[in-house]
């Protein structure tokens, strides 16, 4: 078992040897198969969220989770790290929107639904 050290070690050989020209690179292994609805049902989101959330079309979603398409390569891609860490992604898409709920989280406030007034801020 290596350690953390020895790992980004190993890490930063790689880019050397990369940028040295000694390797040609990395080839990434897309999965031929994305669950989309899944993701979607994971993300708790509707199929209009998603798609805004994440720049795809409406129809696009729809077609994928219907099984008449298949998502392209670079989509089943952008999928897979939707998959792994949808905040990551919605913090680099959406910044000011990420932003703004890391102020509310370190500042002590979150969003409460309230029939009468719909959504109030309050502190928690």
């Amino acid at each position: 078992m290596t350690t953390m050290f020895e790992d980004m070690m190993a890490g930063l050989n790689e880019v050397d040897n990369f940028l040295a020209g000694e390797n040609a690179g990395y080839k990434v292994s897309v999965p031929t198969e994305v669950d989309v609805k899944a993701i979607r049902k994971r993300l708790n989101m509707t199929q209009s969220r998603f798609s805004d959330t994440f720049g795809f079309s409406l129809d696009a979603v729809k077609h994928w989770e219907g099984g008449r398409r298949t998502p392209e390569a670079s989509a089943r891609a952008f999928l897979t790290v939707i998959a792994r860490n949808p905040h990551a992604v919605i913090a680099a898409l959406h910044p000011t929107k990420a932003a703004a709920v890391a102020t509310r989280r370190s500042s002590g406030l979150t969003h409460k639904t309230n029939k009468k007034t719909r959504r109030t801020l309050t502190e928690t």
